[in-house]
């Protein structure tokens, strides 16, 4: 073999061998990024389990946060594919942005409780017994749509609080009232089940329901992912996932 033979029969191999080498590798599929709101942590990582076992070489990465604190990193140029908001006031405010896709749609809906120690030590049998002078009490910021959902529940009860903080999402709530920092606090239902604190039920005359709408926004990553995890979450494999977590299905 010449030695021009030599140098064509190597490159010729060369070519062949990167041919294959980009045939069969592919580019990793990026991984789903959900923004959603601290209530929906729990459901939300089971959902998000399920939808991967479904999707094989799809991966979720969720981010639970306030929903204020949510859409203040969106606004802040965040990147995410799914937005999942506790309410729609604060899911409007990614709308007037510009960045939600389509309409959002509601998935779920949750009520308010009154989170309290163990055994109930207070005696609070409801919104009333929030106003007692000394009790440690805590609420969500008014920012906060379990802070706003609170208010109103007390507002419509006719009751007037003193409250010893606002925290940021009900997750610090539940987690002060279990470690003895509050008496009682206002949360969603939801919240109660499975932290080790009990819940007291708030009448249905001055009980709140909170509305949860999702949709896939315009600057993520991986867009036509995240318009499957929107529908993975709406399906029935998905609605069930919320009912086991106490959330209400539209």
């Amino acid at each position: 073999m010449t030695r021009r033979a030599r140098s064509l029969h190597v490159a010729l191999v060369a070519l062949l061998a990167l041919a294959a080498g980009c045939g069969g590798a592919r580019a990793p599929v990026p991984a789903i990024t959900v923004f959603a709101a601290a209530s929906l942590a729990e459901p939300g990582t089971a959902i998000a389990a399920r939808f991967t076992a479904a999707h094989p070489g799809r991966t979720v990465d969720l981010h639970c946060a306030g929903t204020p604190q949510l859409v203040l990193q969106l606004r802040e140029g965040a990147r995410a594919d799914v937005f999942a908001s506790a309410d729609q006031p604060n899911f409007d405010k990614v709308v007037a942005l510009g960045l939600v896709a389509g309409a959002g749609l509601e998935f779920a809906r949750n009520e308010l409780a009154i989170a309290v120690a163990p055994g109930n030590p207070f005696r609070i049998a409801g919104l009333a017994d929030l106003a007692r002078a000394g009790l440690r009490l805590a609420l969500c910021g008014p920012e906060v749509p379990a802070g706003r959902y609170a208010r109103q529940a007390l507002a419509r009860a006719g009751v007037e609080v003193r409250c010893v903080s606002d925290e940021t999402n009900v997750k610090a709530l539940v987690a002060k009232v279990r470690l003895g920092e509050l008496d009682a606090a206002i949360v969603y239902a939801t919240d109660v089940r499975g932290t080790g604190v009990a819940a007291v039920p708030i009448a249905a005359p001055a009980n709140v329901v909170a509305s949860y709408p999702i949709s896939v926004l315009r600057a993520g990553r991986d867009r036509a992912g995240g318009e499957l995890f929107v529908a993975f979450v709406r399906s029935p494999a998905g609605r069930q996932v919320l009912a086991e977590h106490g959330f209400v299905l539209p």
